[in-house]
Formats: structure tokens, sequence, C-alpha cells
């Protein structure tokens, strides 16, 4: 697995604790090339920017809308002598995001307009979404609530956590609660314990599910203190966000081990971006990695339209490529769903690939039917009758 700390990077080790390393993180220009002394001449930034001035003028312009911040841990892993390093291409402003001509929506799940009350989105009848924080470890550039997260003054307080209570008890066919952000894990272990132990009391609910980057940006978190709230209210699924197999470091194994070891499922849903993780052989990596340090890959998704990251988005037709080309070469438990969420609030629907090539008759009568399915190698398989 890749190691997270190169030799430049001390400040990695001296800020291990997980509250220091969020308070340590890198949320300027100025830092940033502090850090990365290198940065600006690599291909990479000469990619993105013109110069130096540029990219601070950039930085400054869009931290109203949407901050930079990243952990140490995380700017750890980046590699600017890649010219394609993912860690920073999924962290550093880009200037399409200024004038997005593809995307334009900045709520296209249309969130907002399912919410039940201030903070609780009740899109689908049987599971409802608490947004929790507006608080990240990293602020990926690809966020789908851009509009909220980053900014403090987007997350409701912790005064309306008891109609969000009223709420979800008296909707019976609510079956799961997703608790989601922003990161709730930003939030403090008391507040966490809290909300927990009250949804566990709620007896029509069968799920509770944290979505949470952590073990991804800031695996220091799941430190015994928060594995035993989670163990206390077993069963939980925590459902994370890999996109890239330089992510898969020890630091981030441990951390799932140590869920893992309190009881806690955990999956795996990414995103599919382009000239990130957009090939078969880095889909076959990451998800192979994922199943190596215990987590079931669970959705790839397509990116959502959110305005400021089309340039990100990957086409379907080589998301459908990748999927089909994963059959045979990874273990069926190691192959996630490919799914669209659909814009307007239409809700996720399976992109799925048609492995039938022909249909007819062999010879006459009933249950003669025939159908000629591929299999992942392409070679043709055939099936008589109505099976």
């Amino acid at each position: 697995m890749q190691k997270q700390i190169s030799k430049n990077h001390s400040i990695v080790k001296q800020n291990y604790d997980w509250k220091s390393q969020l308070q340590s993180r890198i949320t300027t220009p100025e830092d940033l090339l502090q850090y990365l002394p290198g940065l600006p001449g690599s291909q990479i930034f000469k990619d993105l920017y013109q110069n130096v001035d540029e990219f601070k003028q950039l930085m400054s312009h869009l931290s109203s809308a949407f901050r930079f911040a990243v952990t140490p841990y995380y700017l750890g892993l980046a590699n600017p002598e890649s010219d394609r390093c993912p860690i920073l291409l999924q962290i550093l402003p880009q200037k399409s995001e200024l004038k997005d001509q593809v995307f334009t929506r900045p709520d296209p799940l249309a969130e907002e307009a399912h919410g039940a009350v201030p903070g609780l989105t009740h899109r689908y009848p049987d599971r409802a979404l608490w947004y929790l924080s507006h608080n990240c470890a990293v602020y990926c550039r690809f966020c789908m609530r851009k509009r909220k997260v980053s900014r403090a003054e987007s997350v409701t307080g912790r005064e309306n956590d008891e109609p969000v209570f009223n709420y979800i008890e008296s909707h019976k066919e609510i079956k799961e609660v997703i608790l989601s952000g922003g990161d709730p894990l930003s939030l403090s272990d008391d507040t966490l314990h809290s909300l927990l132990i009250r949804l566990k009391k709620i007896e029509h609910l069968s799920s509770i599910r944290i979505h949470t980057r952590m073990p991804v940006t800031l695996p220091q978190r799941f430190n015994e203190t928060l594995c035993a709230i989670l163990r206390e209210s077993y069963p939980v699924t925590l459902v994370t966000h890999f996109n890239h197999p330089v992510e898969l470091t020890e630091e981030a194994a441990a951390a799932v081990r140590n869920l893992r070891m309190s009881g806690v499922m955990v999956l795996n849903q990414s995103v599919l971006l382009k000239d990130i993780n957009d090939s078969v052989e880095t889909q076959e990596s990451l998800l192979l990695g994922l199943l190596k340090i215990g987590i079931k890959p669970y959705y790839l998704h397509q990116c959502d339209e959110v305005n400021g990251v089309s340039h990100f988005r990957a086409n379907i037709q080589t998301g459908l490529k990748i999927m089909r080309d994963l059959q045979g070469r990874n273990p069926g438990i190691a192959i996630p769903r490919y799914v669209l969420d659909l814009p307007g609030g239409g809700g996720k629907v399976p992109l799925e690939n048609d492995y039938q090539i022909t249909e007819g008759n062999n010879t006459p009568g009933p249950g003669n039917s025939v159908k000629v399915y591929e299999n992942w190698a392409g070679d043709p398989y055939v099936i008589i009758g109505d099976r």
C-alpha cells in the first residue's frame, strides 16, 4: 500500500492526533506553496494556471463559495512530480469552476426541494438524510453539496435536532437514517454519541448509515473512543469514499480494521472522475485494494451535475466499458453498482450493460425460443427456452 508520508512532510508526524490534523489544515495558497515548494514548477500546476499570481487570485475568488482545505495527512499523499496526481486533481481549484457552461444547477438532486425540516431531506419514502455538518477534513472540488459544504452558515444548529427527531419518530415509513454533511464525523464524540443513542431508540428504524470520507482523508479519527461509540450503537453501516488506489494507505487500512473489529459494516462509494480513475486498470486496483482491507465496493457514481464540476465528468459509455471489462477480472464482491443520481430529484438508477446480443426461434414449438448472451470475455452462449 502507498506510504502516506514523504520525506518533506514531517508535519504529518507532528500532528497525528485527529483534532491536531484538523487544526493544522492547509487553507491558503501561501501555506500550500510553503508545504509543497516545488508545486509551481510541476507540470500539473502549469497545466492548470498561468503563474502563481493567477493561482492565488483563483483561490481567493473561489473561497467565498467553496473553501480550500486539506489535512497534512492527505496532502502528504500528493506527488507534484506526477502530471496527473490524483490527490492534487481532487483538491486544486480550477478556472472552469468559475463559469461552468455544462452543469448549471447548484442543487441538481433537488435536496432542498425535498427538505422535510431544516437539515433533513426526505426524498425516498423509506429513508431520510440528515445534514449534520458543513465541515470536512478535505474539501473535494467535485463535491455534490458545494452550495453548503465549507460554509458555516449552511448548517442548522443543534437546537434543530429536536424537530428532526420528532419528524423521524412520527414518520414510521422511514426505515433508515443517513448521517451526512459535510462530514458528520467532524462533530465531537459526545455529540455523535447522543445522536446515535437517540436514533437507536426509534423502533421503526432498521438501519443507521454514516457517510464520511475520513477513512481516506483523516484516518486518525478512528480511535478507540469513536470505535467504542460505534460499537455501542451496533449495528451501524459506514459508507466511505475512496476514489483512487493511492488513497489506500496503511493508516487507512488500520482505520478500517478498527471499524470492522467494532462491528461496523464498511462500504465504499466512489465517483467516476475524468483522468483520475476512469480506466479499468485504476478501477481494478482500487476495488481489489478495498476488498483487501475489508471494504465492500458499493457504488460507482456517475459525476453529479453540480455547477462548477463538469470538468470532472467522464462519459457514461466509458463507465459502462469499465464495468464490462471488470467482469471476469474482479471477484463479484469487488464490483460495485454503477449508478446515476437523476437530476431533479429522481433518485438513483443503475447504469447496466446488456449482455443479450440476439433473440429468435430455434424450432417451432413451446419453449424453443433462443437467446444468445455474451459472457465477460465476449464469447457467445445460447439459451433455449424462457429462462
